[in-house]
């Protein structure tokens, strides 16, 4: 999935057509670059835009890379919580999630390496905004593996630092994954979703 295709996914109709490209080339060079070493002409220039014309849509690049994160981390905490809502049983919905989440982390590997990789680079405001939607969805893995505790169909003691590891092993996919992959987003998360019911004592 290319970086616009992800991205019209999180903001669906809720940008000129201007300010997604722009999103667009801010998240290709932060990807290239690092966000630090990235100048507000590296991303007008991707988009085919002016310097000036970008501060029409944002006032900085930081503001850019809020915008990026806050709607990375409010698409995946959606996804989280229709997986959640896809079953009544901790097992199914666990299953779900991971394979979500993981594939998701695949297909938008770019933007996946963006929001969770640069997060420190976010001024305070922005950086607690985030934060609060990571906890979310932090939250929500962990309420599953109680769920699944009180049902004795997980076995794990530690339930905040089992979510953790669960979200953990989907978010470190969009570090290595790549179009050279040899397994599709679908398939890693099948692969991810056996690993972690296993992990959690459930069989898979």
């Amino acid at each position: 999935m290319t970086t616009a295709q992800h991205l019209a996914e999180q903001w669906p109709g809720e940008r000129p057509e201007a300010a997604q490209r722009l999103l667009v080339a801010a998240v290709d060079s932060f990807a290239a670059r690092g966000f630090h070493a990235t100048t507000t002409r590296d991303i007008a220039t991707g988009a085919g835009m002016s310097p000036a014309a970008l501060y029409i849509h944002y006032p900085s690049k930081a503001a850019l890379l809020a915008e990026i994160s806050r709607g990375g981390h409010t698409a995946t905490l959606a996804l989280v919580e229709r997986a959640v809502a896809s079953s009544d049983h901790p097992v199914e919905q666990m299953r779900r999630v991971v394979e979500e989440f993981t594939a998701w982390h695949a297909r938008g590997n770019t933007v996946g390496r963006i929001v969770n990789y640069e997060l420190r680079a976010l001024p305070e405001e922005d950086f607690a905004v985030v934060a609060e939607l990571r906890r979310k969805i932090e939250d929500t893995v962990k309420q599953v593996i109680e769920d699944g505790i009180r049902a004795g169909v997980f076995a794990t003691t530690d339930t905040r630092t089992a979510a953790r590891a669960v979200t953990g092993l989907g978010i470190d996919v969009a570090r290595w994954y790549n179009e050279r992959s040899s397994e599709s987003p679908e398939q890693l998360g099948v692969r991810y979703g056996e690993l972690v019911l296993r992990m959690l004592g459930a069989e898979a």
